[in-house]
């Protein structure tokens, strides 16, 4: 009995629709305002916005309590992975350091992720998330565990 083919890879345009076009978004995801923006499987990185609302603002000086930016660039660092092996493995993080630079306020904010280097066991990984006026407002980095998503329970 003989294997079925792999499908052909898929185009950075067909990987952006499928996230485009997801109704089954994770709730950490929809949380966090999450919407992808752009993917380059050449780059390993992706562009991704996201919507800081009034429920992030999780500390007295009203701004984006710093636990979610870093859930927003762990997803940017995340979703790399992902688009980095042609959305065939998942990417769970085995570690992340994230420095804070200026604080976030309510509004819109992008996040880039990128693989930095893709290995036999591991990936590394960088983020950065931005406000509204393009200000880098904090900086990620992290090791995560490509498991194919067969695999993954």
């Amino acid at each position: 009995m003989s294997e079925a083919a792999a499908p052909p890879p898929l185009t950075d345009e067909e990987i952006l629709a499928r996230f485009l076009r997801s109704k089954n978004q994770p709730t950490g995801s929809q949380t966090l305002g999450f919407r992808m923006l752009s993917v380059s499987q050449a780059d390993k990185s992706v562009e991704v916005a996201f919507d800081a609302r009034a429920e992030l603002l999780a500390n007295p000086m009203k701004q984006v309590q710093g636990g979610y930016l870093c859930a927003m660039l762990d997803e940017c660092m995340s979703v790399a992975c992902m688009v980095a092996s042609g959305m065939t493995c998942v990417a769970p993080t085995a570690e992340m350091k994230t420095s804070f630079f200026r604080p976030a306020m309510p509004g819109p904010l992008k996040g880039v992720g990128r693989v930095v280097r893709w290995g036999k066991t591991l990936a590394f990984t960088e983020g950065e998330l931005f406000d509204a006026e393009g200000r880098l407002l904090a900086k990620a980095t992290g090791t995560a565990v490509p498991t194919p998503f067969r695999n993954y329970k």
